[in-house]
């Protein structure tokens, strides 16, 4: 089970089998062809009211990764997020955001559900 995130401005790497989009809104200066997506995942993305909130304000972290949490938890993303923990079962994924900070992003928090032992199946 292999999951990584990265900034879609990388060049995509050979170790990304799939490539997945987790933004809602479209990175700015970067074409479809050169992001070389598998797909864009807009619906596990957080919501825009969410986005707003946190802001990427450092001290909003904790709490934006509980509400992101609690988001992905709602039933009309579980098909969604099944269908992805799948995918990881199989293949490595790469998750993608424009992001500066990786590292405190929706994509980090989204990887870090999709490999947690006995994490419920939202």
């Amino acid at each position: 089970m292999s999951v990584a995130v990265r900034r879609i401005y990388e060049p995509p790497s050979d170790s990304d089998e799939v490539r997945l989009l987790i933004d809602r809104l479209w990175p700015r200066g970067v074409s479809r062809q050169a992001a070389r997506l598998d797909a864009w995942c807009q619906a596990l993305a957080p919501s825009p009211e969410a986005r707003r909130w946190y802001g990427r304000r450092p001290e909003r972290w904790s709490e934006f990764v509980v509400r992101y949490r609690r988001e992905l938890a709602h039933p009309d993303k579980a098909d969604t997020l099944a269908d992805l923990r799948s995918l990881v079962a199989t293949r490595a994924v790469t998750l993608l955001t424009a992001v500066e900070d990786v590292d405190h992003s929706a994509a980090a928090v989204l990887a870090q559900v999709l490999v947690e032992e006995g994490s419920p199946n939202c």
